[in-house]
């Protein structure tokens, strides 16, 4: 825990973009639960992700709750857009930890663009989440284009951007996947930008923890679903196909 109290110093609050599929809400969801492990303020977490119907932070809610975090979003039905409240407020309390997890791309930062005055100060840290194997963070062009687009519509400053690198491809990444993506992410940004500390799936952390330059935390996987569970034992995989439901069109 000493790691994560040297790299939030005195911030408060702690926002979370990206390219869409980089890992972003994974992050932020292991990172409110170590802030909340910190015990030495109350942790709220805002689930501001309007764009997908599937791995979002909303979904683990109860694990969230569990570890003693105060969760916040605002029901949807279907694709409609909804904004969570008391966003403003929370940006302007010292007193307690708040983590905001944004929507994917520039089409996700449009949530947070509403409150550039309170993510803009300086209490506030802004997690730019890079994954190498996502298809637009392969060069140095296409990081700066689709983070020029987020900066764009979320109105956050581009001083305010720290990065994390989270090189994965899910449940499969191996060690050598992990190792790889740093030094090619690290190849690509570093002229321009330091990287504050990395992610992996706690299942290979034992295997990378010392291979980079830059901390490395290990992340527990909470935004799954059974079809994705490659632990499952070959026969298994049945009980992850619903057993009952509607026909399907064309069949029987």
């Amino acid at each position: 825990m000493q790691q994560i109290k040297d790299l939030i110093g005195d911030h408060v609050n702690f926002v979370f973009v990206g390219e869409a599929g980089s890992g972003k809400s994974e992050i932020a969801v292991n990172f409110a639960i170590w802030l909340a492990e910190l015990g030495e303020k109350p942790v709220h977490f805002f689930d501001m992700d309007m764009t997908k119907p599937l791995f979002r932070s909303r979904d683990v809610k109860e694990e969230l709750e569990a570890a003693g975090v105060d969760f916040h979003y605002e029901v949807q039905f279907m694709d409609a857009p909804t904004v969570v409240g008391g966003v403003t407020r929370m940006l302007k309390d010292e007193t307690s930890y708040a983590v905001f997890d944004v929507g994917g791309d520039y089409i996700g930062a449009r949530s947070i663009g509403g409150y550039a005055p309170g993510v803009n100060r300086e209490q506030t840290l802004v997690y730019y989440v890079l994954n190498s194997y996502r298809p637009w963070s392969g060069d140095i062009d296409h990081i700066d284009e689709t983070l020029g687009k987020i900066l764009g519509v979320s109105h956050i400053q581009l001083g305010q951007i720290h990065m994390i690198n989270n090189p994965n491809n899910g449940h499969t990444t191996t060690a050598r996947e992990f190792i790889e993506g740093c030094r090619k992410m690290e190849t690509i940004v570093s002229p321009y930008i330091a990287v504050d500390f990395a992610c992996v799936h706690e299942k290979i952390y034992g295997e990378v923890r010392d291979s980079q330059p830059v901390p490395v935390f290990p992340i527990h996987l909470y935004l799954t679903y059974e079809w994705l569970n490659t632990d499952l034992p070959e026969e298994d995989f049945s009980a992850a196909i619903p057993k009952d439901g509607p026909p399907v069109p064309g069949r029987g």
